[in-house]
């Protein structure tokens, strides 16, 4: 058994061991340049799908962002003078909508990260279906699902 000193870790290691996790930095990263978007959609399920099952037809898309100049500010009704009005509804077509919105062009922006009410569970597929639907060939999805318990 070789042992060498792991580049992650800085400890001996077998030769050939894998991390499956980097170590987080212990810092910030710069969000300058990026706009943080919050949402989620609301459906019907008046659509029959098959006999026991109905489909999940999205009929509203809320957003709400944040930029770093304004990301301190809490009342959301206040516009930002970097990224414009902070609170967003869609109804016509609520997915391709929040898509177009997602993608506007923002000069100061080069990265917009979308984080879903719940994406593990439900909302992230229909963003997901419209992708594939266009084509697109998406870089990064991160599905996380956290649960936070209190105990008193």
């Amino acid at each position: 058994m070789f042992q060498t000193r792991c580049t992650i870790c800085n400890q001996k290691r077998e030769i050939g061991h894998f991390y499956f996790m980097q170590p987080l930095k212990n810092e910030l990263p710069c969000s300058d340049d990026t706009l943080f978007v919050f949402y989620d959609f609301e459906t019907t399920q008046d659509t029959k799908f098959s006999e026991t099952a109905n489909e999940h037809i999205p009929i509203l898309a809320c957003a709400q962002h944040f930029c770093s100049v304004c990301e301190m500010q809490g009342d959301i009704e206040m516009d930002c003078a970097r990224c414009g009005r902070r609170r967003h509804s869609f109804y016509d077509d609520p997915v391709g909508d929040s898509l177009s919105y997602l993608c506007e062009r923002r000069p100061w922006c080069n990265k917009v990260v979308a984080i879903a009410h719940n994406a593990k569970g439900f909302d992230s597929q229909f963003i997901l279906k419209r992708a594939i639907f266009l084509k697109w060939n998406p870089q990064i999805i991160l599905i996380i699902s956290m649960k936070i318990h209190n105990s008193y």
